[in-house]
C-alpha cells in the first residue's frame, strides 16, 4: 500500500532506524517517534493509517496508549512485543490491538502485515468472503472449500465469519468468546477448543489442509494464516 502513512513507536533507535528506512524503502510515508509522551500529538498531526507500537516504552507502555488511541480511532494498530511476554500480547489485543509481531521481527513479514491491516480497515460492501480455498457466502450462509460443500452449525459459522472477515489479524481466545458466544463465556477455554477442533475437520474434510488455515499463536489466540513456504 504505497504512499500509507504509518506512525511508527519504539524506543529503539536501531529498530526505529530499520524500520523507517524498511518502510520507507517501500514507499511508505514514515513517523517515528520514541516515547510515550510524542504518540497522540503526532498521532493527531499525522493521522497514520497504521500505528506500529512497541509494548514497552521509557515513560509509558503501549497497552495504554493502545487504549487512548483507540478512543480517537479505529486505526490499526500493530504491537510489537518481545519473545515471553504472552499475557501482555493477550491484554493488548483485549483492549483494541489488531495484530502483533514478536521481536526480532523481518522487514517483509512486518510490511505484509502493515498491507493486510490496511486492506482490512478499507471500508468494503462485500457479500462474500474468502480465504485459501475457503469461501463463505454472507447471504446464503453456504460454506465451501475447494467448491465443496461444508456443514456447519450455527456457531461454527459465527466463528469462522469472524476469522473470514479478517484474515491475518490474531483474535485473542476471551474476545472471540465473548462475540462469538457472549461476555459470560470469556474465560471458558475449552468450549474455543471444542469449536475449533471441529470446524478444522470439516474444512479440511472437504478440502485436504483446509483447516489447516486456522492457526493457533499458543497463549494468544487464533488467526487465519497461508502455510508458510
Amino acid at each position: 500500500m504505497s504512499g500509507a502513512r504509518i506512525l511508527v513507536v519504539d524506543d529503539d533507535p536501531a529498530i526505529l532506524k530499520a524500520v523507517h528506512r524498511g518502510l520507507s524503502g517501500a514507499g511508505f510515508d514514515v513517523t517515528g517517534v520514541a516515547t510515550a509522551a510524542e504518540v497522540l500529538p503526532e498521532f493527531q498531526r499525522v493521522r497514520p493509517d497504521v500505528v506500529v507500537l512497541d509494548l514497552v516504552l521509557p515513560d509509558g507502555d503501549g497497552i495504554s496508549l493502545c487504549a487512548e488511541i483507540r478512543k480517537l480511532s479505529s486505526t490499526p494498530v500493530i504491537i510489537l512485543s518481545a519473545v515471553g511476554d504472552d499475557e501482555r500480547k493477550v491484554e493488548a489485543l483485549n483492549t483494541g490491538a489488531d495484530d502483533y509481531l514478536v521481536k526480532p521481527f523481518s522487514m517483509p513479514e512486518l510490511q505484509a502485515r502493515i498491507n493486510v491491516a490496511i486492506r482490512r480497515s478499507t471500508p468494503q460492501a462485500a457479500t462474500r468472503l474468502g480465504f485459501g480455498p475457503i469461501e463463505l457466502d454472507l447471504l446464503t450462509r453456504k460454506v465451501t472449500a475447494a467448491g465443496a460443500d461444508v456443514r456447519l452449525t450455527p456457531t461454527e459459522y459465527d466463528l469462522l465469519r469472524l476469522l473470514l472477515a479478517h484474515p491475518g489479524r490474531v483474535f485473542s481466545q476471551r474476545h472471540l468468546l465473548a462475540t462469538v458466544w457472549g461476555p459470560e463465556y470469556q474465560e471458558d477455554a475449552h468450549i474455543l477448543r471444542t469449536f475449533v477442533h471441529q470446524l478444522r475437520a470439516k474444512l479440511s474434510a472437504a478440502a485436504d489442509g483446509a483447516g489447516a488455515l486456522i492457526v493457533n499463536d499458543p497463549g494468544v489466540g487464533y488467526r487465519l494464516q497461508l502455510p508458510r513456504t
